[in-house]
């Protein structure tokens, strides 16, 4: 559980630290905020591309060598965004970077699902997760804070590092895991055809995107908004992954129990604390306090969507497993994008945790759909 968890505190580190040091790329790449969100956008389609393409090869591959190989392919991807010599270039390492991402933790999920006791599966899977969420109180701060005193490349140089420690640890922890059932591409595709699946990857895509919509211009909107100095910007990143990290305690803890009803409660939550979050923004007290809180209520819904996946999938559990990463990165380059438009457009820097609040929403009426299907099919 330890090295699998340590792969996702690398991803997670590259993933979140992009956010926060987006004035220093954008001024040491020459180009506008909002373009250089641009970068965060490449990352999350080099996931959405990779995770249904490399899950549905792989299929016959066994998972031990898959998930060395996948955390092989993030190191060297971050390694070239450290020499990336232009906006471009950096472009195509960032979307490099993200291919194995949504592969890795569909497939991580599985192994510790297959190794968890009866009746604990989403605490497993949350145990994984909290990888990416110990990202943000420990490597993301550490990386945004090494980016700010050395330059913005540091930064990734850090991840890299991190990426050869973890293949390490996969090599010298992950047992061979000879019992997991090898399945092969024609069974896994077959995900796509169950419309549970789609619905699922639905509800993740349209609320998530709210709240990267906020956590994308984080940076600029607690300086220009909040009045918080650029040296509170680490400690606010360590807020929301204080957050993350207990939303995967509670997320776990509400999937295990009662899994539909829970994400109810996760995604009911980020939409009213994105809705008070536009007020609560303008007050540096109360705008950390809720960082905090968008990052428990984002993170709650994970374990659980990450379930009802493997529940829905039937026999093409990895390819659904690591759609669900898919997903979550469609929502972070769409919330960046519809964040970057409404701020373009003159809005300010408050407006994204509206059109945020009104995602989540949104997302709870697919979620909503998709249980009255559920039902009907049932009956």
């Amino acid at each position: 559980m330890l090295a699998l968890a340590l792969g996702g505190f690398g991803i997670g580190t590259t993933e979140f630290v992009a956010m926060g040091l987006l004035p220093e790329m954008a001024t040491g790449l020459g180009v506008s905020e909002p373009t250089a969100g641009h970068v965060i956008s490449a990352y999350a389609l080099g996931v959405v591309v990779g995770a249904p393409l490399i899950a549905a090869l792989t299929a016959r591959i066994p998972r031990r060598t898959l998930l060395i190989a996948l955390m092989i392919a993030f190191t060297v991807g971050n390694a070239a965004s450290v020499f990336a010599p232009s906006y471009t270039t950096l472009m195509l390492a960032r979307f490099v970077a993200g291919l194995p991402h949504g592969a890795y933790f569909g497939v991580a999920a599985l192994v510790a699902a297959h190794l968890a006791e009866p009746g604990k599966r989403a605490k497993a899977v949350a145990m994984v997760m909290m990888g990416l969420s110990v990202a943000n109180v420990v490597g993301v701060p550490a990386a945004a804070w090494l980016g700010q005193a050395v330059g913005w490349r540091s930064a990734f140089a850090l991840v890299a590092v991190i990426g050869v420690v973890t293949v390490a640890s996969l090599l010298v922890w992950i047992p061979r895991l000879d019992a997991m059932p090898i399945t092969n591409p024609i069974t896994e595709l077959k995900a796509l055809g169950r419309i549970q699946v789609w619905m699922t990857l639905i509800v993740g895509m349209v609320g998530f995107g709210g709240m990267f919509a906020v956590y994308t211009y984080i940076s600029t909107t607690l300086t220009d908004v909040s009045g918080l100095g650029a040296s509170f910007v680490p400690l606010a990143l360590m807020l929301y992954g204080l957050g993350m990290v207990a939303g995967n305690f509670v997320g776990g803890y509400l999937a295990d129990r009662a899994l539909m009803k829970g994400l109810f409660v996760s995604m009911a939550s980020l939409a009213i604390i994105l809705a008070i979050f536009v007020l609560a923004v303008r007050n540096p007290y109360t705008a950390l306090l809720f960082v905090f809180l968008i990052g428990l209520a984002g993170a709650s819904m994970v374990p659980g969507l990450q379930t009802r996946l493997m529940d829905v999938a039937e026999d093409a559990q990895t390819l659904a497993a690591s759609l669900n990463h898919a997903a979550l990165n469609i929502a972070n380059a769409f919330g960046a994008w519809i964040g970057g438009v409404v701020i373009a457009a003159g809005f300010g820097y408050t407006a994204p945790a509206a059109v945020g609040s009104l995602l989540a929403v949104a997302g709870l009426g697919v979620l909503v759909v998709a249980v009255i299907l559920q039902r009907r099919a049932a009956s």
